[in-house]
């Protein structure tokens, strides 16, 4: 049975479902879902690039970024986690930079939590020294160091809603097609707008990402001392609610390719939704997390040195037109196209008195 079967059957057994669990069943279903199922989702022959696919300087920065974090802890023991890791690459490419330092990388330890057995044995196809893999941050005492993600919390599963006399969420039925239903929405998602002063117009439809909350809280829990960083796509709620994003901000790729059909293509394409970074702020700070930074990739990557060292890695290159068309394209990509869309995040918990 395929997974828009399963689905199917499960709204004809149980009746309608929420969105966010026919979201959660198309990414995640064992075995079937997008990001559970065979197929590499990253890159040329993938789904969509991410920033660590097109350069290893994106890596290089980030590790840069790290070793300051472990400079300002004191140049001890270092803990580094990192979440939904891909392909590896981005973590290929930070322990690259690591190395370097030798005192930091004999006290480093790096692990990464994986969703995806897809992802996991990629990984670990390559990733063969320093790395750890985890089912959960639980499994580990606490943590000393970073946790960070990259392109992670956009592909979690979000409740969809619509302002009509009231909040109502949308359910998912099937009648010859999955249709949308309405339905009052519970308590949890009123109080989550209402704790960032957001109050939606009529016939406004939005998402809510309850699991970035409660992630966000499981690793504030887990974090001793350190900081989290937090890379992807989104904005501040002030811009986030704007009257032209009315609609919402859930989409679909589909090799490299963007549409809304959210319920074409079931288990084949990936459905993501931007990051509402003032709900991360938010709960962090109620979970004991201060905001450092908020930034776009491009000001973060200008900061840490991204010119200066794209200059010094094509300085080796025998075609000097090429490598004045790839330094075009990285800066364009990086700083101007991706570089304006995606945030970082570093929220920083201090050891405790």
């Amino acid at each position: 049975m395929g997974l828009t079967e399963i689905i199917q059957q499960k709204i004809k057994d149980e009746g309608v479902i929420s969105f966010e669990e026919f979201m959660e069943m198309c990414l995640y279903y064992p075995e079937l879902g997008y990001y559970t199922s065979p197929g590499n989702k990253i890159g040329m022959n993938g789904d969509f690039y991410t920033s660590a696919y097109l350069t290893p300087v994106f890596g290089a920065l980030i590790g840069k970024q790290l070793e300051e974090m472990w400079k300002t802890l004191g140049c001890t023991d270092f803990t580094i986690v990192e979440y939904g890791a891909g392909t590896g690459m981005l973590c290929h490419d930070i322990l690259s930079y690591l190395k370097k330092n030798e005192k930091m990388y004999e006290q480093l330890k790096y692990y990464i939590i994986e969703k995806s057995p897809i992802m996991r044995e990629i990984e670990k196809s390559h990733l063969l020294e320093k790395v750890e893999w985890l089912n959960s941050i639980n499994e580990l005492p606490e943590v000393n160091g970073c946790i960070f993600s990259n392109e992670l919390v956009d592909n979690f599963a979000v409740h969809q809603v619509v302002m009509k006399n009231e909040l109502m969420e949308v359910f998912v039925s099937y009648d010859n097609g999955f249709t949308e239903v309405l339905q009052p929405a519970q308590e949890e998602l009123k109080e989550y707008l209402k704790e960032l002063n957001i109050e939606l117009p009529k016939d406004f439809r939005s998402e809510i990402n309850l699991q970035a909350i409660n992630w966000i809280q499981e690793i504030a829990s887990s974090l001793n001392q350190g900081y989290v960083m937090t890379i992807d796509y989104g904005y501040l709620s002030s811009e986030l609610y704007k009257p032209y994003r009315s609609q919402g901000t859930l989409m679909c790729y589909n090799n490299h390719k963007v549409n809304d059909n959210l319920y074409d293509n079931i288990g084949i394409q990936d459905i993501t939704s931007h990051v509402n970074f003032s709900a991360l702020i938010n709960s962090g700070r109620k979970s004991g997390l201060n905001d450092c930074a908020f930034t776009s990739q491009c000001d973060f990557l200008l900061s840490m040195g991204f010119t200066e060292l794209i200059q010094q890695m094509i300085t080796h290159e025998d075609d000097v037109i090429q490598a004045a068309r790839k330094i075009s394209f990285l800066n364009h990509t990086l700083l101007i196209d991706m570089g304006s869309k995606f945030k970082f995040l570093i929220q920083k918990k201090q050891h405790p008195l």
